[in-house]
């Protein structure tokens, strides 16, 4: 039976110049912005894009698999932000994305 569940992903940000760079640990998918709220918008679009690939190519699982991704069935607790010391232009933050019709064992 199809559920929807829920990952939890690690989107690294850290200032470059008058650039931010987005990372995602989990996926290697990676963008930049000129601030962080639209680094972090442009984030979160290409990690929908990298996971509804994976989707779409029937790879999704096996990709998770391989990467110990684990999927919840219920929505992991409130985001929160992180500030890694005694940088102040390196962020971690833990991001849970939905992933819809996932299929639970």
């Amino acid at each position: 039976m199809a559920h929807t569940g829920y990952i939890v992903l690690t989107y690294k940000f850290s200032r470059v110049d008058r650039r931010w760079t987005a990372y995602c640990e989990e996926l290697g998918t990676a963008t930049f912005g000129r601030s962080l709220p639209e680094a972090e918008k442009k984030l979160a679009e290409a990690v929908k894009l990298h996971l509804d690939t994976l989707k779409s190519v029937g790879e999704r699982e096996r990709f998770f698999k391989e990467q110990n991704i684990q999927v919840h069935e219920v929505k992991p607790k409130k985001e929160i932000t992180i500030r890694l010391t005694p940088r102040q232009d390196v962020f971690i933050h833990p991001h849970v994305q939905e992933v819809p019709t996932f299929a639970l064992a």
